[in-house]
């Protein structure tokens, strides 16, 4: 069998202060393939995650020339994705942020689509007012029929293919909520159930294995159990399960729940101190600042089994590292996630291991679009 060797590549949210050309080069100067560019609305609601790196607002075929000269110039990939609730939260929002997904459709397929793998990333959300009702569960997967089915079918048409994250997105609602499971596909039934009820070869996914270590799931077992086929990219993150206090109260699967603060002094029992807090676990770079809670040896094993050849995305959310804010310590994150990967994707040679595949983009000549919006889908 071909020894399988997978491209490593920067996810451009730890680099929110950089511009796309300081972005390309940095990711040149650390060795990396390629970079998922984050575009995400320069109006939205986000406050964790911001970047934006490409102008998305009147994009024309010249503009898709132009990033795929940068991209070639530097020897680097390019993908898309801007990570949002489609599904659930405020309306208004939640129609922006639809309309937004489309219009990087439209970008990925002038950028040359499937034919120069530039996919775009996103979430789903989860829509609680139906989540709270009887069948709650069913009924967000229907939402998800209703909104994706025409979205995906857009996509298909231009030749382009979507994919979904499965980060629960925990944090995303307010911790006085007993519920905080934010995002459907965070769990492998989920995403069976939506290529069940949208059927389209035109949507995949992205699989952060972080996100299963702490809901103390085997990443390894998720790889054996889904359609191989539906992975497009993995997320290099990785979680160091803690001995907290809080974990003992709280348990390792779920967050922290939301009491009365003097209640809690009293009783002596931890509770959040924001919406983001982790109480049983913390987010890592494998190989940067300590070990962690995964065996990417048999991970990477697994997937080299069953033939995925996709890229390795570096997605920088340590605390060491992207929350420290200082930019020589989110490169060094980045070098070291490299270097720690690189015996296990890529080919021994004179200069040590080195990835030997990497491609051009294509450069293609494609015909103008108009901006799709939702209300001219449906």
């Amino acid at each position: 069998m071909k020894q399988i060797q997978n491209p490593i590549w920067l996810m451009s949210s730890a680099y929110d202060k950089l511009n796309q050309s300081e972005l390309l080069e940095t990711a040149a100067r650390l060795g990396a393939q390629g970079i998922d560019l984050c575009v995400f609305r320069k109006d939205g609601s986000r406050e964790d995650h911001t970047a934006t790196h490409l102008d998305y607002d009147g994009f024309t075929p010249d503009d898709a020339k132009r990033t795929l000269e940068a991209f070639n110039s530097k020897g680097l990939r390019l993908s898309l994705g801007a990570f949002e609730n489609m599904i659930g939260g405020e309306e208004s929002e939640r129609l922006k942020n639809q309309n937004h997904l489309l219009k990087l459709i439209r970008i990925a397929y002038l950028l040359g689509g499937d034919e120069n793998n530039a996919m775009v990333g996103t979430f789903v959300g989860y829509n609680h007012e139906l989540g709270n009702q009887i069948d709650g569960f069913q009924k967000n997967l229907d939402e998800y029929k209703k909104v994706f089915g025409p979205i995906v079918d857009y996509a298909e048409s231009l030749g382009v293919t979507i994919v979904y994250e499965n980060c629960p997105m925990e944090g995303w609602r307010s911790s006085r909520f007993t519920s905080t499971f934010n995002n459907l596909p965070g769990v492998l039934a989920a995403r069976k159930l939506m290529y069940a009820l949208v059927p389209s070869k035109a949507h995949g996914e992205i699989y952060d294995p972080s996100h299963d270590i702490w809901q103390n799931t085997d990443p390894v077992e998720v790889i054996e159990e889904m359609d191989i086929s539906r992975l497009k990219r993995v997320h290099v993150k990785t979680t160091r399960m803690l001995s907290s206090k809080g974990r003992i109260e709280w348990g390792g699967m779920y967050p922290m729940q939301h009491v009365n603060e003097e209640l809690a002094k009293l009783a002596g029992v931890s509770i959040p101190q924001s919406d983001w807090d982790r109480h049983h676990y913390t987010a890592m770079l494998p190989g940067f600042g300590g070990t962690d809670d995964m065996d990417w040896n048999s991970f990477v094993e697994v997937l080299h089994d069953q033939g995925f050849s996709g890229p390795f995305e570096i997605e920088n959310e340590a605390k060491n590292s992207k929350d420290t804010q200082n930019l020589a310590a989110i490169n060094q994150g980045a070098q070291a996630c490299i270097n720690f990967l690189s015996p296990l994707l890529w080919k021994l040679g004179e200069n040590g291991y080195k990835y030997t595949d990497q491609r051009e983009l294509k450069t293609v000549n494609r015909e103008d679009i108009p901006v799709m919006t939702m209300d001219q889908l449906r």
